[in-house]
């Protein structure tokens, strides 16, 4: 079963198109982690930590109708399920690594920028000096 697509003139640009498919906060994580490896749901349920079960579902339903990911039902006792990125998936994901690389550099860049804020602002005021102690008087 194939997802109705909006028609093309529906979408502002190609970001809109792309956002209709991974929009949301667990879609990303849940392609990266299918980039790793084929992985049953439990599987995908560790590897996206904090996603609930009903919403892994749903998204996983959701990109597969959008023909981003397999869903492999094997025929065994007890039923084993297997999801993994078709060849539009991993198009996908190869569009998402400089988007993940940007990521990365804005944290590091983030961290040290406040590192050398710390060390300037501990520069500027000079070495810590305790106030000389006042005479008691009585």
């Amino acid at each position: 079963m194939t997802r109705i697509v909006r028609r093309p003139g529906a979408f502002v640009c190609g970001i809109d198109a792309a956002m209709d498919v991974i929009g949301g906060k667990w879609k990303v994580l849940i392609l990266w982690a299918l980039n790793e490896k084929t992985c049953r749901f439990g599987e995908l349920r560790r590897a996206v930590p904090g996603v609930t079960e009903k919403v892994l579902s749903s998204h996983l339903k959701e990109l597969e109708d959008d023909g981003i990911v397999h869903r492999e039902v094997y025929a065994e006792v007890p039923p084993r399920v297997e999801y993994s990125l078709t060849p539009l998936g991993l198009s996908l994901n190869a569009a998402l690594e400089p988007l993940g690389a940007w990521g990365r550099d804005h944290i590091y860049r983030g961290a040290e920028e406040s590192g050398a804020e710390e060390s300037g602002a501990e520069a500027a005021a000079g070495p810590a000096v305790e106030p000389a102690a006042e005479p008691v008087r009585g």
